[in-house]
């Protein structure tokens, strides 16, 4: 079935975030354990919490539009998410993995912060202006998570350069 109308790419849209934010609930437990930043492993506990409040969310917008959320795979985040793993495997535990780690994660808040912005414009385009809302609040947190990580870079970016 090809996306021919905007209300299709809309609904295609926020099936590829459903599925993203889902491979994103599976995967930061991982990334918590693996942190040793206690400022980075108490910013990725907050943001699993906010994201598991996304896929609700998505499944809210869902309900609103009369659609599931299921059905689509994100490939995109499956990448990006895979190219997080590999941090765990190439890096030892320690502020350089914490550095890459935070790098990965900017990497999918910004993944993110693309469809949500996406998704909520064609939502207004369209009058769903109580979707666009929702969608805006998840972009908010979004944006946050990615702030907070980059404010925790420079202290961490810092420890690793010292510690070589």
């Amino acid at each position: 079935m090809g996306v021919e109308t905007m209300q299709e790419l809309l609904i295609d849209e926020l099936k590829d975030l459903y599925s993203a934010e889902k491979q994103i609930v599976r995967a930061l437990p991982k990334l918590v354990k693996a942190a040793t930043s206690p400022d980075l492993q108490d910013a990725l506990s907050t943001h699993l919490e906010e994201t598991k409040g996304h896929v609700a969310r998505l499944e809210k917008i869902g309900e609103i539009l009369g659609k599931k959320m299921t059905g689509k795979t994100c490939v995109g985040m499956k990448g990006v998410l895979e190219e997080g793993s590999e941090v765990l495997e190439d890096t030892e535990k320690g502020t350089v993995r914490d550095a890459a780690l935070i790098s990965a994660c900017q990497r999918v808040e910004h993944y993110e912060m693309a469809g949500y912005g996406s998704a909520r414009e064609f939502a207004k385009l369209l009058g769903r202006n109580e979707v666009a809302g929702l969608l805006d609040e998840t972009l908010a947190e979004e944006k946050n998570a990615d702030k907070k990580l980059s404010g925790i870079s420079k202290q961490v970016n810092s420890q690793a350069k010292q510690e070589n």
